[in-house]
């Protein structure tokens, strides 16, 4: 059972999205919040799996509550709720270690799929919107490189470059003729090398040190 967290200052918007997740049996939604603060809280007492939290809200807002609860000791997933596709908060959560970031008008399917690959760990909500974000509200100036990018061997860094540009496991094995579960098995030693905890911070990454 996957342990959800809803985090936004509109009950009604709460209300729909508790309805559609409690509707699957995977999925539990065992807190609410309407501001950062009580998200806090909330997160505190139920260390849930996946928090859905919203960027604009009174009190605290998300961003601050998102750099203070992925300060905790194993920390959830959170994933940011934003109504704009280009949103320079969306990027600053990301960049703080969020794990993504949706539409508030994304289909419900959508949003069910979401959270599951988030939780899962094994792949990114919207690479390639992640991508785009990056692109729009990328550093002005690149951060060095870090040593441990020379721990790649050559074939991680092909792989690395390619997830950097929001391919999917699926999209990599086509076009390097390997299996999904090798392309895996290569992120997961790159993540682990970096000290990255997903996909969209490999995303990050890139951008950051000027790898994309």
């Amino acid at each position: 059972m996957i342990r959800v967290v809803l985090v936004d200052d509109q009950a009604l918007f709460r209300a729909g999205i508790r309805m559609l997740v409690a509707s699957q049996p995977d999925l539990e939604v065992v807190g609410e919040a309407g501001n950062g603060q009580e998200a806090i809280d909330v997160v505190r007492a139920t260390r849930p799996d996946v928090v859905m939290m919203d960027i604009r809200m009174p009190v605290m807002d998300g961003l601050t509550a998102t750099a203070r609860i992925l300060e905790e000791v194993d920390p959830p997933r959170i994933v940011m709720l934003t109504t704009f596709d280009l949103d320079e908060a969306a990027a600053r959560a990301i960049r703080q270690g969020a794990s993504g970031f949706l539409l508030k008008d994304a289909d419900p399917e959508f949003l069910l799929a979401a959270i599951r690959t988030v939780h899962s760990g094994s792949s990114v909500i919207a690479a390639s919107a992640t991508r785009d974000l990056f692109a729009h509200f990328a550093a002005p100036t690149p951060v060095p490189v870090p040593p441990s990018y020379g721990d790649l061997t050559e074939r991680e860094k092909e792989i690395f470059a390619l997830a950097a540009r929001g391919l999917s496991n699926a999209e990599i094995a086509a076009r390097e003729f390997l299996s999904e579960a090798t392309v895996k098995t290569h992120i997961s030693r790159i993540l682990s090398k970096l000290a990255l905890r997903d996909r969209v911070q490999l995303v990050v990454f890139a951008f950051e040190h000027a790898l994309n």
